[in-house]
Protein backbone atom coordinates (compact mmCIF):
# COMPACT_ATOMS: atom_id res chain seq x y z
CA UNK A 1 0.00 0.00 0.00
CA UNK A 2 1.25 3.48 -0.49
CA UNK A 3 2.23 5.52 1.73
CA UNK A 4 3.31 9.60 2.88
CA UNK A 5 6.20 11.12 4.39
CA UNK A 6 4.85 14.80 5.78
CA UNK A 7 8.28 16.70 6.26
CA UNK A 8 7.26 19.62 9.19
CA UNK A 9 9.71 22.70 9.73
CA UNK A 10 9.47 24.10 13.16
CA UNK A 11 10.78 26.80 15.49
CA UNK A 12 12.63 24.09 17.15
CA UNK A 13 13.29 21.78 14.91
CA UNK A 14 12.29 19.16 12.01
CA UNK A 15 9.77 16.65 12.20
CA UNK A 16 9.07 13.58 9.59
CA UNK A 17 5.04 11.82 10.39
CA UNK A 18 4.51 8.71 8.01
CA UNK A 19 1.52 6.57 7.70
CA UNK A 20 0.52 3.84 5.35
CA UNK A 21 -2.49 5.43 2.34
CA UNK A 22 -5.29 5.07 4.84
CA UNK A 23 -3.51 7.70 6.78
CA UNK A 24 -5.01 7.35 10.49
CA UNK A 25 -1.89 6.10 12.54
CA UNK A 26 0.94 8.07 12.29
CA UNK A 27 4.83 7.92 13.27
CA UNK A 28 6.50 10.83 14.26
CA UNK A 29 10.28 10.96 14.24
CA UNK A 30 12.31 14.18 15.66
CA UNK A 31 13.24 16.48 16.81
CA UNK A 32 16.11 16.37 13.93
CA UNK A 33 18.19 19.27 14.75
CA UNK A 34 16.49 20.22 17.91
CA UNK A 35 16.49 23.92 19.11
CA UNK A 36 17.31 25.29 15.63
CA UNK A 37 14.41 27.36 13.19
CA UNK A 38 14.28 24.76 10.39
CA UNK A 39 12.12 26.75 7.83
CA UNK A 40 11.62 24.76 4.88
CA UNK A 41 12.32 21.03 4.61
CA UNK A 42 11.92 19.86 0.88
CA UNK A 43 12.33 16.33 -0.59
CA UNK A 44 13.99 15.47 -4.45
CA UNK A 45 10.52 14.25 -6.83
CA UNK A 46 13.23 12.52 -8.55
CA UNK A 47 14.83 10.68 -5.75
CA UNK A 48 12.28 10.10 -2.76
CA UNK A 49 15.24 8.90 -0.06
CA UNK A 50 16.55 12.88 -0.58
CA UNK A 51 15.57 15.70 1.51
CA UNK A 52 17.23 19.00 2.14
CA UNK A 53 16.66 21.12 4.96
CA UNK A 54 17.17 25.11 5.80
CA UNK A 55 18.74 25.25 9.34
CA UNK A 56 18.61 28.64 10.85
CA UNK A 57 20.02 30.25 14.09
CA UNK A 58 20.01 33.49 15.52
CA UNK A 59 23.61 32.82 16.67
CA UNK A 60 25.30 30.27 14.75
CA UNK A 61 23.58 31.58 11.21
CA UNK A 62 22.35 29.27 8.49
CA UNK A 63 22.85 25.80 7.35
CA UNK A 64 21.50 23.43 4.83
CA UNK A 65 21.43 19.78 5.64
CA UNK A 66 21.14 16.87 3.47
CA UNK A 67 19.66 13.67 3.74
CA UNK A 68 20.02 10.57 1.55
CA UNK A 69 18.02 8.12 3.48
CA UNK A 70 14.76 9.82 3.95
CA UNK A 71 15.40 11.55 6.45
CA UNK A 72 17.10 8.79 9.04
CA UNK A 73 20.22 10.54 8.77
CA UNK A 74 21.31 14.15 7.98
CA UNK A 75 24.65 15.61 6.75
CA UNK A 76 25.67 19.38 6.19
CA UNK A 77 26.10 20.03 2.39
CA UNK A 78 27.84 23.42 1.06
CA UNK A 79 26.68 26.44 2.32
CA UNK A 80 28.88 28.61 0.05
CA UNK A 81 25.96 31.24 -0.69
CA UNK A 82 28.06 34.77 -1.00
CA UNK A 83 30.81 35.13 -3.30
CA UNK A 84 33.66 34.69 -0.52
CA UNK A 85 31.24 33.97 2.10
CA UNK A 86 32.45 31.68 5.29
CA UNK A 87 30.32 28.85 5.92
CA UNK A 88 27.49 28.84 8.18
CA UNK A 89 27.44 32.90 9.12
CA UNK A 90 25.61 35.46 8.49
CA UNK A 91 26.97 37.20 5.53
CA UNK A 92 26.87 39.86 2.93
CA UNK A 93 26.89 39.72 -0.48
CA UNK A 94 29.36 41.41 -3.02
CA UNK A 95 29.63 43.56 -6.06
CA UNK A 96 26.42 45.53 -5.67
CA UNK A 97 26.24 49.52 -4.86
CA UNK A 98 23.93 48.02 -1.84
CA UNK A 99 25.13 44.98 -0.53
CA UNK A 100 22.28 42.82 1.00
CA UNK A 101 22.38 41.25 4.42
CA UNK A 102 22.30 37.13 4.01
CA UNK A 103 19.59 36.12 6.83
CA UNK A 104 18.26 32.74 6.17
CA UNK A 105 17.03 30.20 3.16
CA UNK A 106 13.32 30.50 3.51
CA UNK A 107 12.01 27.92 0.62
CA UNK A 108 14.16 24.88 -0.71
CA UNK A 109 12.64 23.74 -4.46
CA UNK A 110 14.45 20.53 -5.67
CA UNK A 111 14.07 19.81 -9.55
CA UNK A 112 11.32 17.79 -11.12
CA UNK A 113 13.63 16.11 -12.68
CA UNK A 114 16.95 15.99 -11.31
CA UNK A 115 18.05 14.94 -7.74
CA UNK A 116 21.63 17.00 -7.86
CA UNK A 117 19.38 20.01 -8.61
CA UNK A 118 18.20 22.50 -6.27
CA UNK A 119 16.75 25.81 -5.88
CA UNK A 120 17.57 28.06 -2.82
CA UNK A 121 15.13 31.54 -2.13
CA UNK A 122 17.06 33.58 0.50
CA UNK A 123 16.88 36.79 3.17
CA UNK A 124 17.54 39.33 1.75
CA UNK A 125 15.65 38.38 -1.64
CA UNK A 126 18.31 35.93 -3.89
CA UNK A 127 17.94 33.31 -6.11
CA UNK A 128 20.67 30.55 -5.48
CA UNK A 129 21.17 27.09 -7.55
CA UNK A 130 23.04 24.24 -6.69
CA UNK A 131 23.97 21.19 -9.65
CA UNK A 132 25.44 19.31 -7.27
CA UNK A 133 23.21 18.02 -4.70
CA UNK A 134 23.74 21.15 -2.52
CA UNK A 135 27.71 20.30 -2.32
CA UNK A 136 28.03 23.98 -4.18
CA UNK A 137 25.49 27.28 -4.84
CA UNK A 138 25.84 29.81 -7.25
CA UNK A 139 23.57 32.80 -7.07
CA UNK A 140 21.14 33.37 -10.36
CA UNK A 141 22.15 37.11 -10.23
CA UNK A 142 20.11 38.18 -12.90
CA UNK A 143 16.64 38.56 -10.63
CA UNK A 144 18.47 40.84 -7.65
CA UNK A 145 20.30 42.76 -10.62
CA UNK A 146 17.07 43.49 -12.43
CA UNK A 147 16.54 47.08 -12.59
CA UNK A 148 13.68 47.33 -10.16
CA UNK A 149 15.91 45.53 -7.53
CA UNK A 150 16.89 48.94 -5.49
CA UNK A 151 13.21 49.53 -4.97
CA UNK A 152 12.51 46.18 -3.23
CA UNK A 153 11.22 46.82 0.26
CA UNK A 154 10.46 44.13 3.24
CA UNK A 155 7.43 43.00 4.35
CA UNK A 156 7.21 42.61 7.93
CA UNK A 157 8.60 39.18 7.91
CA UNK A 158 11.94 40.73 5.80
CA UNK A 159 12.97 40.97 2.62
CA UNK A 160 12.50 37.14 1.38
CA UNK A 161 12.70 35.24 -1.87
CA UNK A 162 10.00 32.56 -0.05
CA UNK A 163 8.04 30.77 -3.52
CA UNK A 164 10.07 29.08 -6.67
CA UNK A 165 7.55 26.92 -8.65
CA UNK A 166 9.23 25.45 -11.68
CA UNK A 167 7.69 24.66 -14.53
CA UNK A 168 6.31 21.21 -15.23
CA UNK A 169 7.43 20.93 -19.28
CA UNK A 170 9.68 24.08 -19.93
CA UNK A 171 12.34 23.92 -17.86
CA UNK A 172 13.50 27.18 -18.44
CA UNK A 173 10.48 29.35 -16.85
CA UNK A 174 10.71 29.89 -12.95
CA UNK A 175 8.59 31.74 -11.01
CA UNK A 176 9.72 33.54 -7.98
CA UNK A 177 7.67 35.41 -5.58
CA UNK A 178 9.14 38.11 -3.04
CA UNK A 179 7.87 39.98 -0.26
CA UNK A 180 7.18 42.73 -0.96
CA UNK A 181 8.35 43.09 -4.46
CA UNK A 182 5.72 40.95 -5.81
CA UNK A 183 6.28 38.04 -8.49
CA UNK A 184 9.36 37.26 -10.91
CA UNK A 185 9.13 35.28 -13.92
CA UNK A 186 12.25 33.72 -15.85
CA UNK A 187 11.83 32.31 -19.45
CA UNK A 188 15.71 30.93 -19.66
CA UNK A 189 16.29 29.02 -16.90
CA UNK A 190 16.70 32.38 -14.78
CA UNK A 191 19.53 34.01 -16.29
CA UNK A 192 16.97 37.07 -17.16
CA UNK A 193 14.07 37.81 -15.10
CA UNK A 194 10.67 40.16 -16.15
CA UNK A 195 8.18 41.33 -13.07
CA UNK A 196 4.45 39.22 -13.32
CA UNK A 197 2.29 41.48 -11.52
CA UNK A 198 -0.15 43.10 -14.14
CA UNK A 199 -3.47 43.31 -12.24
CA UNK A 200 -2.07 43.47 -8.99
CA UNK A 201 -3.25 46.90 -6.89
CA UNK A 202 -1.87 47.30 -2.91
CA UNK A 203 -2.35 50.33 -0.90
CA UNK A 204 -0.04 52.73 0.11
CA UNK A 205 1.96 52.79 -3.32
CA UNK A 206 1.58 55.33 -5.65
CA UNK A 207 1.16 54.01 -8.88
CA UNK A 208 -1.52 51.50 -8.43
CA UNK A 209 -0.15 50.07 -11.64
CA UNK A 210 3.31 49.60 -10.79
CA UNK A 211 4.96 46.93 -11.53
CA UNK A 212 6.86 45.92 -8.47
CA UNK A 213 5.89 46.94 -4.78
CA UNK A 214 3.63 44.00 -4.03
CA UNK A 215 3.24 41.84 -1.22
CA UNK A 216 2.83 38.28 -2.59
CA UNK A 217 2.55 36.15 0.33
CA UNK A 218 2.18 32.87 -1.89
CA UNK A 219 1.75 31.29 -5.46
CA UNK A 220 0.41 27.89 -6.29
CA UNK A 221 -0.01 25.96 -9.84
CA UNK A 222 -1.33 22.35 -11.17
CA UNK A 223 1.33 20.59 -13.13
CA UNK A 224 -2.22 19.72 -15.90
CA UNK A 225 -2.46 23.52 -16.10
CA UNK A 226 0.67 25.52 -15.55
CA UNK A 227 -0.38 28.53 -17.27
CA UNK A 228 -3.26 29.02 -14.35
CA UNK A 229 -1.53 30.54 -11.02
CA UNK A 230 -3.14 31.24 -7.99
CA UNK A 231 -1.78 33.43 -5.14
CA UNK A 232 -2.50 34.42 -1.97
CA UNK A 233 -1.57 37.80 -1.50
CA UNK A 234 -0.97 40.62 1.61
CA UNK A 235 -5.22 41.17 0.48
CA UNK A 236 -6.80 39.48 -2.03
CA UNK A 237 -6.71 36.01 -3.82
CA UNK A 238 -5.79 36.25 -7.23
CA UNK A 239 -5.70 34.11 -10.18
CA UNK A 240 -3.64 34.35 -13.90
CA UNK A 241 -4.71 32.22 -16.67
CA UNK A 242 -1.97 33.55 -18.72
CA UNK A 243 1.17 32.20 -16.57
CA UNK A 244 1.71 35.56 -14.83
CA UNK A 245 0.92 37.71 -17.63
CA UNK A 246 -2.35 39.36 -15.49
CA UNK A 247 -4.14 39.01 -12.67
CA UNK A 248 -7.84 38.71 -11.25
CA UNK A 249 -9.40 38.87 -7.70
CA UNK A 250 -11.39 35.47 -6.58
CA UNK A 251 -11.51 36.47 -3.13
CA UNK A 252 -15.49 36.49 -3.83
CA UNK A 253 -17.41 35.52 -0.52
CA UNK A 254 -14.27 34.11 1.66
CA UNK A 255 -14.95 35.83 5.46
CA UNK A 256 -11.22 37.60 4.47
CA UNK A 257 -9.34 37.73 1.68
CA UNK A 258 -6.31 38.14 3.73
CA UNK A 259 -4.01 35.37 4.42
CA UNK A 260 -0.37 33.64 3.43
CA UNK A 261 -0.79 29.49 1.94
CA UNK A 262 -2.93 28.56 -0.45
CA UNK A 263 -2.81 24.87 -2.72
CA UNK A 264 -4.32 23.10 -5.50
CA UNK A 265 -5.88 19.57 -4.83
CA UNK A 266 -3.18 16.98 -6.76
CA UNK A 267 -5.76 16.08 -9.04
CA UNK A 268 -8.46 18.64 -9.94
CA UNK A 269 -6.71 21.86 -11.21
CA UNK A 270 -10.03 23.91 -10.37
CA UNK A 271 -9.83 22.84 -6.16
CA UNK A 272 -8.02 25.52 -4.73
CA UNK A 273 -7.31 25.83 -0.73
CA UNK A 274 -6.75 28.90 1.55
CA UNK A 275 -6.64 29.67 5.23
CA UNK A 276 -8.34 33.09 6.35
CA UNK A 277 -7.32 35.21 8.60
CA UNK A 278 -8.38 38.01 10.12
CA UNK A 279 -6.19 40.78 9.04
CA UNK A 280 -2.44 41.75 8.68
CA UNK A 281 -2.41 43.09 12.34
CA UNK A 282 -4.83 40.29 13.73
CA UNK A 283 -2.99 36.89 12.49
CA UNK A 284 -5.71 34.77 13.71
CA UNK A 285 -8.80 33.07 12.22
CA UNK A 286 -12.06 35.11 11.84
CA UNK A 287 -14.32 34.87 14.84
CA UNK A 288 -11.61 32.26 16.75
CA UNK A 289 -12.65 29.66 14.05
CA UNK A 290 -10.30 27.69 12.15
CA UNK A 291 -11.48 26.63 8.60
CA UNK A 292 -9.97 25.94 5.81
CA UNK A 293 -11.74 27.41 2.86
CA UNK A 294 -12.03 25.20 -0.48
CA UNK A 295 -13.30 26.50 -4.25
CA UNK A 296 -14.19 23.67 -7.06
CA UNK A 297 -14.71 26.04 -9.63
CA UNK A 298 -11.22 28.09 -9.63
CA UNK A 299 -11.92 30.83 -7.50
CA UNK A 300 -15.31 31.68 -8.23
CA UNK A 301 -17.29 30.20 -5.22
CA UNK A 302 -16.02 28.75 -2.05
CA UNK A 303 -17.08 26.74 0.37
CA UNK A 304 -15.95 26.55 4.46
CA UNK A 305 -14.69 23.16 5.74
CA UNK A 306 -14.91 22.72 9.44
CA UNK A 307 -15.23 19.44 10.06
CA UNK A 308 -13.17 17.95 12.81
CA UNK A 309 -11.31 21.92 13.18
CA UNK A 310 -11.49 23.90 15.94
CA UNK A 311 -14.64 26.14 16.02
CA UNK A 312 -14.17 28.36 19.21
CA UNK A 313 -11.43 30.11 20.80
CA UNK A 314 -8.85 29.25 18.32
CA UNK A 315 -6.51 31.50 17.74
CA UNK A 316 -3.38 30.41 15.74
CA UNK A 317 -2.14 31.36 12.24
CA UNK A 318 -1.17 28.88 9.40
CA UNK A 319 2.12 30.57 7.49
CA UNK A 320 3.00 30.57 3.63
CA UNK A 321 4.81 27.37 3.28
CA UNK A 322 2.53 25.41 5.86
CA UNK A 323 0.07 23.95 3.31
CA UNK A 324 0.55 20.89 1.43
CA UNK A 325 -1.14 18.25 -0.49
CA UNK A 326 -0.17 14.00 -1.52
CA UNK A 327 -1.24 12.84 -4.19
CA UNK A 328 -2.90 9.10 -3.30
CA UNK A 329 -6.36 8.39 -5.20
CA UNK A 330 -7.79 10.21 -1.99
CA UNK A 331 -6.11 13.42 -2.19
CA UNK A 332 -4.84 14.21 1.24
CA UNK A 333 -4.82 18.05 2.17
CA UNK A 334 -2.54 18.81 5.29
CA UNK A 335 -1.50 22.12 7.26
CA UNK A 336 0.49 23.32 10.26
CA UNK A 337 -0.16 25.98 12.74
CA UNK A 338 1.50 28.60 15.15
CA UNK A 339 -0.11 26.59 17.99
CA UNK A 340 2.06 23.72 16.98
CA UNK A 341 -0.78 21.45 15.34
CA UNK A 342 -0.86 19.78 11.98
CA UNK A 343 -3.89 18.63 10.74
CA UNK A 344 -4.49 16.05 7.89
CA UNK A 345 -7.88 15.51 5.83
CA UNK A 346 -7.73 12.07 3.70
CA UNK A 347 -10.33 13.12 1.82
CA UNK A 348 -9.58 16.64 0.18
CA UNK A 349 -11.10 18.76 3.30
CA UNK A 350 -14.12 17.29 4.13
CA UNK A 351 -12.96 15.68 7.37
CA UNK A 352 -9.77 16.99 9.60
CA UNK A 353 -8.29 15.27 12.31
CA UNK A 354 -4.82 16.75 14.16
CA UNK A 355 -1.73 13.92 13.64
CA UNK A 356 0.30 15.63 16.10
CA UNK A 357 -0.79 18.67 18.64
CA UNK A 358 2.18 20.31 20.80
CA UNK A 359 4.81 20.22 18.22
CA UNK A 360 6.74 23.73 18.15
CA UNK A 361 5.45 26.60 15.77
CA UNK A 362 5.26 25.24 12.42
CA UNK A 363 6.77 26.93 9.92
CA UNK A 364 6.85 24.60 6.58
CA UNK A 365 5.03 21.64 5.35
CA UNK A 366 5.47 19.33 2.79
CA UNK A 367 4.19 16.01 1.75
CA UNK A 368 5.75 13.02 -0.35
CA UNK A 369 3.35 10.38 -1.65
CA UNK A 370 5.52 6.89 -1.13
CA UNK A 371 5.06 3.95 -3.34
Amino acid sequence: MSGVRVLVGTRKGAFILTSDGRREQWQVSGPHFGGWEIYHVAASPAEPSRLFASQSNGWFGQLIQRSDDGGQTWAPVGNDFTYDGVPGTHQWYDGTPHPWEFARVWHLEPSITDPDSVYAGVEDAALFHSADGGATWQELSGLREHGSGPSWQPGAGGMCLHTIMLHPTDPGRIYTAISAAGVFRSDDAGKTWQPANRGLRSGGLPDEDAEVGHCVHRLAMHPARPETLYMQKHWDVMRSDDGGGSWHEISGELPSDFGFPIAVHAHEPDTVYVVPITSDSEHYPPEGRLRVYRSRTGGNEWEPLTRGLPQRDCYVNVLRDAMAVDSLDSCGVYFGTTGGQVYVSPDAGDNWSPIVRDLPSVLSVEVQTLS
